[in-house]
């Protein structure tokens, strides 16, 4: 098994990937959209034996606070398995390098709205996040990670997606 980053060839097979992980087109439509806006940070591939089985997207988002300041981050958004790989470390593989990726291109956080039960294994912490408004989970499932330790310490504001987004609306 290896992660590396998407190659314009795999561009209809991370499609398919995001499509049977999630049971429908919104996730791959999401991908094909960031992708064409040029925002994404990092898009990754798992490749057993030549097949792809895996995909980990992470993409700029913005955080507006009250005074007025716009902080850039990145957004984990989608992170899709084939179904019948699931459960064999796949997706913590991808999220790993992911964040390894992130860090790389000196992002300062991520977020991720995300399993209760999955994301924290990563260091994800709803406790960092909790003066933000989302517009897609207002509970613990909203989730942030520093790459750069304090820098979503006491952020308060609003999580600002882009367009793309608009196809979970």
């Amino acid at each position: 098994m290896i992660i590396r980053p998407e190659a314009a060839d795999d561009h209809a097979v991370i499609s398919e990937v995001n499509r049977a992980a999630f049971g429908g087109p919104l996730e791959a439509m999401l991908v094909e959209r960031l992708r064409s806006d040029g925002l994404i940070v990092a898009s990754l591939v798992a490749e057993e034996s030549g097949l792809i089985t895996g995909h980990i997207l992470f993409s700029n988002i913005k955080l507006e606070t009250p005074g007025g300041d716009v902080i850039v981050v990145a957004s984990l958004a989608p992170m899709a398995v084939l179904p019948s790989r699931q459960r064999r470390g796949i997706g913590s593989m991808l999220v790993h390098a992911g964040i390894e990726a992130c860090t790389k291109a000196r992002e300062k956080a991520v977020l991720v709205v995300g399993h209760l039960d999955y994301y924290p294994r990563f260091g994800f912490s709803h406790a960092l996040v909790s003066r933000l408004e989302n517009p897609f989970a207002a509970n613990e499932a909203f989730m942030g990670l520093e790459l750069v330790q304090g820098s979503l310490t006491g952020i308060a504001g609003r999580v600002v997606y882009p367009e793309a987004f608009r196809v979970f609306s």
